[in-house]
């Protein structure tokens, strides 16, 4: 048994409790929690496991042991992180997970498997790396973008994105969770049933849902899903993935985005013409993969896994109700830690980024976007860290007058 799931045993089922997670799981992170301050940007970067260096030390070390003959065990770790991720989020075949270092990477596989200009349907609320190739697809004629605005608070209204659909639309882009307010998209599998009986197809990015809440691909009925877990994953930048239908993965279509690792037996060298390429989801991989990031990514991985998503979500609503409650307290007022919301809470003002700055100055890490503050507790924030933030964003506040 390694030392995460002897630590997550320790801890024991049913809620997770103060106590048992400072005792148990805070010693899995003793490097992170040896730095000062107080870390709130979890939604940006997550902490790391001290597991994770030494995941990373393992698969550096098959590259000094056999050099050429590393590449089997690290095909291997790639294959286990994918299963692991195939189980996170409820899919049956660990292949229609493709291995990715950034949803725009995925996006792009998507958008380049069009031979012809399509009609996409998207919001203004996509995170940049989404809304910046969309627009540019839309500026060079590949495709015709239509984007769904948001209501006078920022959120996206079911009724508006369902009437969208009603313009005949091929592809639906769409956040399952949105980066900027934390709304949790309502009636998502009303929106991606609209879509499929207009003949589209959707991809959901789950970028701010993946290890928030329990998400259940096969259930939504998603065709693609963008997603990473070098935020709620803590499995560092590059720590990506697209999602393939499994339907879609056999149809025996080829992706523009393509490359070696893409061929039914890439170290055979072989190259007949038309070239053959390997079977289901595989046929996404591309060319030589980031051989290291499946060693960073399986800590993050292990935990989530065996805490179990709703735990956790369960246990972050409740921070995120604390530092409401706490901000509140000193005259500030905040959005979040309910049902329709994300993991993190949201401070509107329209100097965001000087509070972010201040904050950081004075040792709180967390982030603004456009006039959002953004803040996430997790397992490792203790009372008085939340405590000292929300004292901490009223003092910002009040100096930056």
């Amino acid at each position: 048994m390694s030392a995460i799931a002897q630590a997550v045993a320790a801890v024991g089922p049913g809620p997770l409790s103060e106590i048992a997670l400072r005792q148990h799981i805070d010693p899995l992170f003793s490097r992170v929690l040896a730095r000062p301050g107080i870390y709130l940007a979890n939604h940006s970067l997550g902490r790391p496991l001290d597991q994770t260096a030494l995941d990373v030390a393992a698969g550096l070390a098959e590259w000094y042991a056999g050099l050429g003959d590393a590449w089997q065990p690290w095909l291997d770790q790639q294959n286990r992180v994918r299963a692991l991720l195939a189980n996170l989020l409820g899919v049956a075949r660990a292949d229609c997970i493709v291995p990715k270092t950034s949803a725009g990477q995925g996006l792009r596989a998507v958008l380049n498997l069009y031979d012809q200009p399509i009609r996409v349907l998207s919001t203004r609320g996509e995170f940049d790396s989404i809304d910046v190739i969309l627009r540019l697809y839309a500026e060079r004629g590949r495709i015709e973008l239509r984007m769904v605005e948001p209501d006078p608070r920022g959120w996206f209204a079911t009724e508006a994105l369902l009437q969208a659909l009603d313009q005949p639309t091929d592809l639906l882009v769409i956040s399952h969770v949105m980066f900027m307010t934390g709304q949790v998209v309502a009636d998502l599998p009303a929106l991606v049933a609209k879509a499929h009986a207009q003949g589209a197809r959707v991809v959901i990015d789950t970028y701010h849902s993946f290890g928030v809440l329990p998400v259940d691909l096969t259930a939504l009925d998603a065709d693609f899903a963008l997603g990473g877990g070098y935020k709620y994953l803590r499995g560092g930048p590059g720590s990506c993935w697209l999602y393939v239908r499994p339907s879609i993965a056999d149809s025996g279509i080829v992706p523009l985005d393509t490359g070696w690792f893409a061929k039914a037996d890439p170290f055979a060298y072989q190259r007949p013409h038309p070239p053959q390429f390997a079977r289901g989801g595989d046929v996404f991989l591309e060319s030589t993969p980031p051989v290291l990031q499946p060693y960073q990514a399986a800590a993050g991985l292990e935990l989530t896994a065996l805490v179990g998503v709703q735990r956790l979500r369960d246990y972050g609503l409740t921070l995120s109700q604390q530092l409401i409650a706490a901000l509140g307290a000193h005259g500030v007022q905040a959005e979040g830690g309910r049902a329709q919301s994300g993991a993190f809470v949201v401070v509107r003002h329209p100097r965001a980024a000087d509070i972010a700055q201040w904050l950081a100055r004075n040792g709180v890490d967390c982030d603004a976007r456009a006039h959002y503050l953004r803040l996430t507790p997790d397992i490792l924030t203790r009372p008085e860290e939340i405590e000292a933030a929300a004292s901490a964003v009223s003092a910002a506040m009040a100096n930056l007058r």
